[in-house]
């Protein structure tokens, strides 16, 4: 699957400290980040990450654009929701493309935990059935 870390400034070491505890589970994925995150999470594990620029000069909005053509499977997006972004639009947009797509997303720890859990179970093979039905692939 295809897996993306977000993390606000001041949610990044909790992201670092929650992907540390589950590396088993996301070795095996595809793994995908905005570019601070990524680098601090590749620093702490072994993971490999492919980084996308930073959330405000656009690395949000790389990530949606695979949300918009179906290609991401997962988003983990830990807000601060006490902070405002000056890229708020790009993030709603985000969250808009996660809906209209049906890509899963946890933007808090306690439900990034619900998903990874899901994830390691297998509950998430339905997002298969997705990538095989999409328009323009043979069925």
């Amino acid at each position: 699957m295809n897996i993306a870390f977000i993390a606000h400034d001041r949610k990044k070491e909790e992201m670092v400290n929650f992907v540390i505890a589950y590396e088993k589970v996301f070795i095996d994925h595809s793994l995908y980040s905005t570019g601070t995150t990524g680098t601090r999470i590749m620093e702490q594990t072994d993971l490999h990450i492919h980084r996308f620029m930073s959330g405000p000069l656009g690395g949000d909005q790389q990530i949606g654009a695979l949300v918009a053509k179906n290609e991401m499977d997962l988003i983990i997006f830990l807000r601060d929701p006490l902070m405002a972004q000056p890229h708020e639009p790009d993030i709603n947009a985000l969250l808009r493309l996660c809906d209209v797509q049906g890509i899963p997303l946890a933007t808090n720890i306690a439900t990034a935990e619900v998903l990874v859990k899901a994830l390691d179970r297998g509950d998430l093979g339905w997002r298969e059935l997705v990538d095989k039905y999409k328009p323009g692939t043979d069925i």
